[in-house]
């Protein structure tokens, strides 16, 4: 759930977020060989990679936001009926699940409270909205765009390097962004 709904991800949204992951490979690997990006036949520039990085980051600014606040109000601890490092877990989790997929929660956490009415829906709206309005603008912006002759820096999408560097920017990505809060959460909880 926090790598986007890419693995196993949906038929839409899975497709479009591995989408974007391409385009960002793409991008870091023109950056790598000192080429300007090409995928499919259309040039990745500046407004391209701003919506795959704005698609990319508004699911993770949520989930992290929305827990962050949360742990600091006292009606959100007061929803939480474990504390330490599960109560952190449960928290997080419903935040990822409403501005990622289907808005679940714990047991343990009583989500029936104004709080987490309100700031659970704001996640699930803008987690929802804001990646499909970012992903349909990166649509027409290289809709716009002529093709483009494939070159000599143009890299192979159809490779099993560029698959394995997909992949790498996968773990990346979610690695990047969540392991941080995951040490905090789960991967302590395990520990104790």
């Amino acid at each position: 759930m926090l790598l986007g709904e890419i693995s196993p991800g949906g038929v839409g949204s899975g497709l479009y977020g591995m989408l974007v992951i391409a385009v960002l490979t793409v991008f870091l690997c023109g950056l790598m060989v000192g080429r300007t990006p090409e995928y499919l036949g259309k040039k990745i520039g500046r407004r391209e990679i701003t919506l795959a990085a704005l698609y990319l980051l508004v699911m993770p600014a949520l989930v992290l936001m929305g827990t962050a606040a949360t742990v600091v109000q006292e009606q959100g601890v007061a929803a939480m009926t474990n504390d330490g490092a599960h109560g952190l877990s449960e928290v997080l989790y419903a935040y990822a699940s409403a501005a990622n997929n289907n808005g679940s929660a714990f047991a343990g956490l009583a989500v029936d409270t104004p709080w987490f009415n309100y700031t659970l829906g704001v996640a699930m709206l803008f987690g929802r909205f804001a990646p499909m309005v970012a992903i349909l603008a990166l649509a027409g912006a290289l809709a716009k765009q002529h093709p483009v002759p494939a070159t000599a820096g143009t890299i192979p999408t159809h490779r099993p390097l560029f698959v394995g560097l997909t992949v790498g920017v996968v773990v990346l990505v979610a690695g990047l962004t969540f392991v941080p809060a995951l040490a905090l959460a789960p991967i302590s909880e395990v520990t104790q």
